[in-house]
């Protein structure tokens, strides 16, 4: 399988936002927005592997600011880490109001996609990184998944041990506030 290089992965959408996309403020509301993001990951991995793509995970999704109903969105994806089967895809969103043609940063989302080309998980190419900026994109690629599996695998322990701790015990660790985790390791320890 022949390997792509990160400039021949990027790809713009860009919608204007319409008063069917407003939430109960009048903004817009942020499932529109993480539509837009999916759809925008969904494009660049499938361009990418040349096949379908779905949609395995979002990563972090923190909205930085409001959208009025008017502005133009634009959402710069790219392709910024690969695994053997997925593909992940960073998405840098831009809200513009044309009248005043002023344009702002208003997410950044990275969201995992998986090559389903053969209706399973099948492999995608490899990624060329061509700057430095690139190859750090990577690297924090590799380091999310990382943390993901890492914190994937503390979850189900934790989950084990708070299943068997009494009404009492999880009553005393409801009490203490901030630092949980650390109170609820000292709680479960031997």
């Amino acid at each position: 399988m022949d390997a792509k290089p990160v400039s021949q992965t990027r790809l713009r959408l860009a919608q204007m936002m319409t008063p069917n996309d407003a939430n109960c403020l009048g903004k817009v509301f942020g499932g529109s927005i993480l539509s837009l993001i999916d759809l925008t990951a969904s494009a660049v991995s499938q361009k990418f592997a040349g096949a379908l793509c779905v949609t395995a995970a979002f990563d972090r999704v923190d909205f930085l600011q409001p959208v009025e109903i008017g502005e133009l969105v634009e959402l710069d994806g790219f392709v910024s880490y690969v695994g053997r089967t997925s593909v992940e895809v960073t998405i840098q969103v831009h809200a513009t109001n044309l009248r005043q043609n002023e344009r702002r940063h208003v997410n950044t989302a990275t969201v995992t996609m998986v090559n389903m080309a053969t209706g399973k998980p099948t492999e995608v190419p490899r990624l060329i990184c061509e700057t430095a900026d690139d190859k750090r994109r990577f690297v924090m690629g590799q380091l999310r998944r990382e943390l993901h599996t890492a914190r994937n695998q503390d979850l189900k322990m934790f989950q084990t041990q708070l299943d068997a701790l009494s009404e009492s015990e999880l009553d005393h660790l409801m009490e203490g506030g901030p630092g949980i985790r650390e109170r609820f390791v000292a709680s479960t320890a031997g």
